[in-house]
C-alpha cells in the first residue's frame, strides 16, 4: 500500500493515476478518511481568525466534516443515478475514497489563520479542492466528459450549500 503522504501529494497534483489507484483500492478508505480529517481540523484552524474562539474553531471543523460528507453523498446520488454516462458504473466506497483524497490541497487552509492574507489561501485551497474533486468525480464515475463531472460537483455543491444552510438556519439567530 502506498504511503499517505505520497498520496495525499499526488493527489494535490492532480495526478488521475492516483485517483484511479484509490478508486480501486478498498483498503485507502482509512487513509481516505484520514485525509477528509486533517483537511477539515486545517480548515477549522484556518478560519480560527473568523470564529474567534475554540469552540467555533470545533464547530468550524466539525461543519467542514459534515459538509464533505453531504456533498460527497449527493454527488454520488447525482452522478450514479441523475446523470451517470453509460460506462458509468462507481459504488459508494469507490466515490469516497477518491473524493476523499480530493481534499489534500485543503491542509493549506490552516495557512488562513495569518492577519490580512489568511482569506486569500482559504479562497485558493477552496479552488484547488474543487479542481481535484472534478477529478476524482470523473475517475469515479468513469466519465469521459469533464464537463459532465464538472456538472456534477456543482449541483451537488449547490445542494449541499442549500442543505447546510437550511441545517445552520436555527444557529444562526
Amino acid at each position: 500500500m502506498a504511503s499517505l503522504t505520497d498520496r495525499m501529494v499526488r493527489a494535490a497534483k492532480l495526478d488521475v493515476h492516483l485517483y484511479e489507484e484509490v478508486e480501486a483500492d478498498k483498503d485507502a478508505m482509512g487513509q481516505a478518511a484520514i485525509v477528509v480529517v486533517l483537511s477539515s481540523l486545517a480548515a477549522g484552524i484556518g478560519s480560527y481568525q473568523m470564529v474567534g474562539s475554540i469552540g467555533g474553531l470545533i464547530s468550524a471543523t466539525i461543519g467542514a466534516l459534515i459538509g464533505w460528507a453531504i456533498w460527497a453523498f449527493i454527488t454520488y446520488i447525482i452522478g450514479t443515478k441523475l446523470l451517470p454516462e453509460p460506462q458509468t458504473q462507481a459504488d459508494w466506497g469507490e466515490l469516497l475514497r477518491t473524493i476523499g483524497f480530493s481534499s489534500s490541497p485543503g491542509l493549506i487552509r490552516v495557512l488562513g489563520i495569518i492577519p490580512i492574507i489568511g482569506g486569500i489561501f482559504l479562497l485558493i485551497a477552496s479552488i484547488w479542492m474543487l479542481i481535484a474533486m472534478v477529478i476524482a468525480v470523473r475517475q469515479a464515475l468513469d466519465y469521459h466528459s469533464t464537463l459532465r463531472a464538472v456538472g456534477v460537483c456543482l449541483i451537488g455543491w449547490i445542494v449541499q450549500v442549500v442543505i447546510l444552510g437550511v441545517l445552520l438556519a436555527p444557529f444562526m439567530k
